[in-house]
């Protein structure tokens, strides 16, 4: 008569973990190793022998034996081959849990979504930090977009049939040097409303200081009644980019900052839901206001500029 094996320890699994895990099995990037050990947890985990999991996945019980010792004694980190010998990582087990719980079920009070930076200064640890747990884990916060809300265990999901409720106009002038913002948001973008968010310019900049105003080439921007109000008030001073070129105006990339963080990948029902949200965001950058640099002069971006409209030229012949 043969010996009866050792008793294999209960496997189960967190709301946290299935998520995780779950997420890597349905996942098309998600590598077909990772898949494979993510789906002998969770048929462990739901009561399954290690021979009727190795008879549904068609592999050795070793196999299974094998990734089930690993969850149970490393978790969800254990899903991954050895790390290389080196320096012993700083990282406790309950740090990088706390990173995956929070990426999967809260988001930050100023965005759609984390980002490093945010997740770092949220959770104390470096942005390397951060950056290390999610490619270890393939999260990524930032590419699902539009996205459903979010329930506890239940993954973001795109929306194929969003319906737009309306537009709004946000105009907005960025402090260059301290990152601050006078933003004022508007049905329309006319003359009429330029004017208005030029009078509330005027009342918030302090009047013994000139207004030098960098716009792009727009002509409701230079309209006779804009010209009259610019005759009666000689502090402001307005510079326009070239055609095409506003993006040379720094306050873009505060537009761009904006849209990624709050817009791309909210859901708003209402224009007066999306103007709550960035009315919101602008109140909050304004607490903690950066400015933004250029890391190139401007003879480097030109240069570059001219490089691209060279290839694009050649590449017409």
């Amino acid at each position: 008569m043969s010996r009866p094996g050792p008793k294999i320890p209960p496997l189960s699994v967190t709301d946290a973990q299935r998520a995780v895990l779950e997420g890597w099995v349905r996942r098309r990037s998600t590598a077909q190793a990772l898949a494979l050990r993510s789906r002998i947890v969770l048929e462990s985990a739901e009561g399954h022998s290690i021979a009727e999991v190795s008879r549904r996945l068609g592999i050795a019980p070793e196999t299974v034996r094998t990734w089930r010792r690993r969850f149970l004694d490393r978790g969800l980190e254990g899903m991954h081959d050895e790390p290389r010998p080196g320096v012993p990582r700083k990282m406790t087990d309950a740090d990088v849990e706390r990173v995956i719980v929070k990426t999967l079920e809260e988001t930050p009070r100023n965005a759609t979504h984390w980002s490093t930076r945010s997740m770092a200064a949220a959770t104390g640890m470096s942005q390397s930090a951060i950056s290390r747990i999610w490619r270890a884990f393939a999260l990524a916060p930032h590419r699902s977009q539009p996205v459903l809300p979010m329930m506890p265990g239940v993954p973001e999901r795109r929306s194929h049939d969003h319906i737009r409720a309306g537009t709004t106009t946000l105009f907005a002038a960025l402090e260059v040097a301290t990152g601050k913002v006078i933003g004022s948001l508007h049905p329309h973008h006319r003359a009429a409303e330029f004017k208005k968010f030029l009078a509330k310019v005027d009342k918030e900049v302090p009047a013994a200081l000139q207004v030098h105003l960098i716009l792009d080439n727009y002509a409701t921007h230079k309209t006779p009644d804009i010209k009259k109000w610019l005759l009666a008030h000689p502090r402001f001073h307005l510079h326009f980019t070239p055609t095409s070129a506003s993006w040379l105006n720094l306050v873009e990339r505060w537009f761009a900052e904006l849209t990624q963080k709050k817009l791309k990948r909210g859901v708003h029902r209402s224009v007066q839901a999306l103007e709550r949200d960035i009315r919101a965001w602008l109140a909050d950058w304004n607490d903690h206001p950066r400015p933004f640099m250029w890391t190139k002069t401007a003879d480097e971006i030109l240069d570059k500029v001219a490089a691209y409209c060279h290839r694009i030229s050649d590449s017409g012949h």
